[in-house]
């Protein structure tokens, strides 16, 4: 399969883009002018002149293209001589023209092999007047440009001849008036600092009537789309790749296009055990440029390839061997054929991470084990050990050089290192490595400092504390299960505490999973740990198996057993002075008081635990306690005390690198739901903007998720883009996708689409049902949002005389609510109490049932806006709206423009563009509000602006009785609305109407919700 999106859309380029369009809008109206494209190779230089020449072709630009050859000077005029043979192809539209211009141009026509102009031979080559070569070509062009614009590019001037440079000067030059655009590309990785076009490119800039249009690397967020593109059509199997290994191809890629797609290709295509290798094809191309150095300096740049991506100036001297002088000389031509780029005062770096990865895959075995042996040895320094990173270099040049005792220590050192510095993913990946090593290893326990269960231990943390809790969870199994062997063999020892720590971190882990099965083991392990630690004398361990065994028993809602183990471990933890797990006991106590209806006793217990954590620096138990109590205070509306405990929790998270850990996830939600939901929704969009797009993790793919909430409410284009990331994990272990499914009906419902809404809401729906007992309160929302789309379709259908269609779509509407109804008793949970939140979307489904009924009650939206109450900014406004419609279909227009404007204020400070769109329909409709009329051709001026609102309608295919329900107004004046617009227009017949309405750009407004 070969994958390749050049002929697609291009992607993160409307910038360069425009720019160019503007040059050629520039030499249209009389101004020649010029662009030099810069960027490195595979950037997309070719790429964008293609789409720019593809434009000009159809704007009536005479296009003559040409490119240079990497020949050196021995072809003059290579590439001039290339766009006059193009443009005198027979197929080509202006080659008639171009070939009478040449008629006349003797010197010219000889660099052309046909069309009775002879191929110029190499003595008259040298013998052509650079003069008379010079004034024919400004001749040919001033000609051609008299019958219409031209543009002419020269791609690849980096290779071109000396001839062509002075040619490209002197015409940026001369060209003043005439209508021509002139744009020339080169590789800015070619060129060296020597290198004979750097003058030319230096002058030329000069010139008032030159640009520089440089192609920096393309952005991750347009590069995956760019790949997207190309995977777009391909068939699911075997080959797909997941989101993680895309943004592997991102990163790997640099912002490349070229590199993207071959590395793209090989992942596809390739072995999935050579996956990470470098292309064949893609590493030649990048060793062709290394191959033209001396000898010494591909010796230093491959040291530097060892060193890795950045290269200390002092080991890569050390390791290359090279005398000061000679490897001084070396860097300078690595430095100057811009390989390597200086990297502050003591290093260097590879201009692209896939040239060290060619340099670094050409290395010979023996060659590669010698240079990593040498660099270790120079990194074992204690001095260089004490820099943050050191370990973790030496881990992998003692790996790289099979000294695999070094290997362990630095891997563990480096785990500990990266834990100091609360980076949880890194130490994971070297505690991992370490316990990888473990059995190669003389006295591995007397090098690590430690057994082999406590560092098992250490590693399924840190992969905790950085999101992945799956893998936590299989780490501590299989320690569980070692345990368990080496106890019943009688082998060896077994630290009893150790085990008890390790079971009870992985029955804690188990509860986190969104899984009912992980959930259930979480118990029985919780039990068995209980069972199996000494409870005498007093420990903290003990104590942290009782309280963790009562959180696992939240799973069956008995809070009477919850609650007393949960005082049994609170007991326990005081007898063993143990403040941090009489934190952790405190929050499962004030959970349950929250869960049976006792918010005030559950924030004041919730409150005590952050407080007890906070003081005794355990951060796992205090990002519990801020997650609980800010939700405690989110649940009863008290947005301001919740947003600040979240607030302190996210912050605390991210500085100790527990973003994606358990409940560090969770307050980081929190935070940004407190702000969205008070209205501050610029910060909201801060904090927003901060959760991964291009999500690779269950975590990052939640937190994008909950970003959604915004962006779907702004139309921010940032939806297509989260959805593109977020899709793969929708069927992942862990990740149920509710918030992200609920968001895309929203969303689809705003633009119209309803098929999508309804199919969209039903799934995020179904997640929230839980045999035997039935929905939960979060099956609220996207049951209302399906109501909003059936009561949609019963309006229309109702208002076309289908009574049979209405009928359907209350029906179907009548079980959304029952949904909702369930899902706000909550039957698991007698006890619960609905927060203000909750109570609004079940008093707007209500109101949304009564719409499609036939009866839309502004009794029932009032009680919607009176159960969110004041601080639910965004709720309020949007359900105003259908107050403001409720009131008008009522003739109450004073009181629905009131509300009109209300939700408009609220709508433009919350820059909420899809709630300003429907507001501004509905003004139209209705004859209330402010909304701007678009502007229509002279042809509709005779018509007032309701006959305007009924053109639009009749465009859209509405029958008169339609008409009237969507304009609040009786069929019979619609009837007679419609007998005046033909009158008017001189229509025949309703779809001569339509017709002219189309031509002078009256279309249907979409009626999103």
């Amino acid at each position: 399969m070969v994958l390749r999106v050049s002929a697609g859309r291009m992607v993160g380029r409307d910038g360069e883009l425009g720019r160019l369009l503007a040059l050629l809008d520039d030499a249209e109206a009389g101004q020649s002018v010029a662009a030099l494209v810069s960027g490195d190779a595979g950037v997309g230089k070719s790429r964008l002149v293609s789409e720019v020449t593809r434009l000009a072709g159809e704007r009536g630009f005479a296009v003559l293209s040409g490119q240079c050859a990497e020949l050196g000077d021995s072809v003059p005029y290579l590439p001039l001589a290339d766009a006059l043979r193009g443009a005198t192809q027979s197929g080509a539209a202006q080659s008639s023209g171009v070939r009478d211009a040449l008629s006349s141009r003797p010197a010219l026509g000889r660099l052309l092999p046909e069309g009775g102009y002879g191929q110029l031979a190499d003595g008259d080559r040298t013998g052509l007047a650079r003069q008379q070569m010079f004034g024919e070509v400004l001749g040919l062009l001033a000609e051609l440009a008299a019958a219409g614009p031209v543009l002419l590019v020269l791609e690849d001037l980096h290779w071109a001849d000396a001839s062509t440079r002075d040619l490209v000067t002197f015409l940026s030059r001369m060209l003043h008036r005439e209508r021509v655009a002139l744009i020339g590309t080169y590789r800015t990785d070619d060129l060296h600092r020597r290198h004979p076009l750097r003058p030319v490119v230096a002058e030329l800039l000069r010139l008032p009537g030159v640009i520089a249009v440089d192609l920096a690397p393309l952005a991750p967020s347009a590069l995956a789309e760019h790949l997207s593109a190309a995977l777009a059509g391909q068939a699911p199997g075997p080959g797909r790749i997941d989101a993680t290994a895309l943004n592997d191809i991102v990163t790997r890629a640099e912002g490349n296009a070229y590199y993207a797609e071959e590395l793209l290709t090989a992942s596809v295509n390739g072995d999935p055990s050579e996956r990470s290798s470098l292309p064949a094809g893609l590493a030649a191309l990048l060793l062709n440029r290394v191959e033209r150095l001396s000898e010494t300096a591909q010796r230093v740049l491959r040291a530097a390839a060892v060193a890795g991506r950045k290269a200390d100036d002092e080991l890569v001297q050390a390791v290359s061997g090279l005398a000061p002088a000679e490897y001084e000389a070396a860097v300078r031509e690595a430095v100057t054929q811009q390989l390597l780029v200086p990297d502050g005062a003591d290093g260097y770096v590879f201009r692209h991470a896939l040239l060290r990865e060619a340099v670094y895959g050409d290395l010979l075995p023996g060659e590669r084990t010698r240079l990593h042996a040498t660099m270790s040895s120079l990194l074992s320094d204690e001095q260089r050990l004490a820099v943050p990173g050191t370990a973790a270099e030496l881990a992998q040049h003692c790996l790289a050089s099979h000294d695999i005792p070094g290997a362990f220590a630095a891997s563990v050192r480096a785990g500990d290192e990266a834990e100091r510095l609360g980076a949880p993913a890194e130490a994971h990946r070297h505690y991992d490595q370490a316990l990888a090593l473990w059995e190669r290893v003389d006295e591995p326990e007397q090098t690590a400092g430690m057994a082999r269960g406590k560092l098992g231990l250490l590693s399924a943390a840190n992969a905790a504390d950085s999101g992945d809790v799956e893998r936590a969870v299989h780490l501590l199994r299989r320690l569980r299960q070692a345990i368990a062997d080496l106890t019943e063999r009688g082998e060896a020892p077994v630290d009893v505490f150790l085990a008890s720590r390790i079971g009870e971190r992985l029955a804690f882990y188990l509860m986190t999973m969104d899984d009912f099965k992980a959930q259930t083991e979480a118990v029985d392990v919780a039990l068995s740990v209980v069972e199996t630690t000494p409870a005498d004398p007093p420990t903290w361990q003990y104590a942290r198996a009782v309280a963790t065994y009562a959180n696992t028993l939240l799973i069956d809602d008995d809070f009477a057993a919850v609650r007393e183990w949960a005082t049994r471990g609170l007991d326990a933890a005081r007898a063993a002075d143990a403040p941090w797990v009489q934190a952790d006991a405190l929050v499962t106590l004030g959970f349950v008081s929250n869960r049976s209806g006792h918010n005030d006793e559950a924030i004041e217990l919730l409150t005590q635990a952050h407080k007890q954590a906070r003081a005794a620096k355990v951060l796992g138990v205090e990002l519990r306690a801020a997650y609980h109590l800010a939700r405690a205070h989110l649940e009863r509306g008290d947005l301001k005390s919740g947003g600040i405990v979240a607030y302190e929790g996210t912050k605390r998270a991210n500085q100790t690198g527990l973003g994606l850990a358990p409940y560090g996830l969770d307050v980081q939600h929190l935070h940004f739901q407190c702000h969205y939901a008070d209205g501050k929704w610029d910060h909201a969009q801060e904090i927003a903007d901060g959760f991964a797009v291009r999500a690779t993790s269950v975590g990052e793919a939640y937190l994008s998720s909950m970003a959604l909430f915004i962006d779907v409410a702004r139309g921010n284009p940032a939806v297509a883009e989260r959805r593109a990331w977020i899709e793969p994990f929708m069927a992942s272990h862990g990740f149920d996708g509710f918030i992200a499914r609920g968001l895309f009906a929203e969303h689809a419902l705003w633009q119209g689409d309803v098929e999508l809404a309804l199919s969209q809401a039903q799934l995020a729906i179904d997640v929230t049902f839980e045999p035997p007992w039935g929905f939960h309160p979060s099956s609220i929302r996207p049951a209302v949002i399906a109501l909003s789309a059936r009561a949609d379709r019963a309006v229309q259908a109702r208002a076309a005389g289908d009574e049979e269609a209405a009928r359907a779509e209350v029906a179907a509407a009548r079980e959304l609510l029952a949904v909702a109804r369930e899902g706000a008793a909550f039957p698991k949970r007698p006890m619960f109490i609905l927060g203000p939140e909750g109570r609004g979307w079940l008093a707007r489904g209500e109101a949304e049932f009564r719409r499609a009924s036939g009866d839309n009650d502004p009794a029932a939206w009032e009680a919607a806006i009176g159960e969110f109450g004041p601080v639910y900014a965004y709720e309020v406004a949007r359900t105003r709206w259908r107050l403001a419609e409720a009131l008008a279909e009522a003739g109450r227009r004073d009181e629905a423009e009131e509300q009109w404007r209300l939700a408009a204020r609220t709508a433009d400070e919350l820059h909420a563009r899809p709630l300003r769109r429907v507001l501004d329909d509905l003004a139209r409709r209705a004859r209330i509000g402010t909304a701007e009329r678009p502007g229509d051709g002279a042809v509709l001026s005779a018509l007032t602006s309701r006959e305007r609102e009924v053109l639009r309608l009749i465009a859209a295919g509405r029958s008169n009785r339609e008409i009237a329900s969507v304009l609040f107004i009786a069929p019979k004046t619609a009837s007679v609305h419609v007998s005046n617009i033909l009158g008017k227009l001189g229509a025949a017949s309703r779809t001569e109407a339509a017709a002219i309405a189309h031509r002078e750009g009256i279309t249907a407004q979409p009626s999103g919700r």
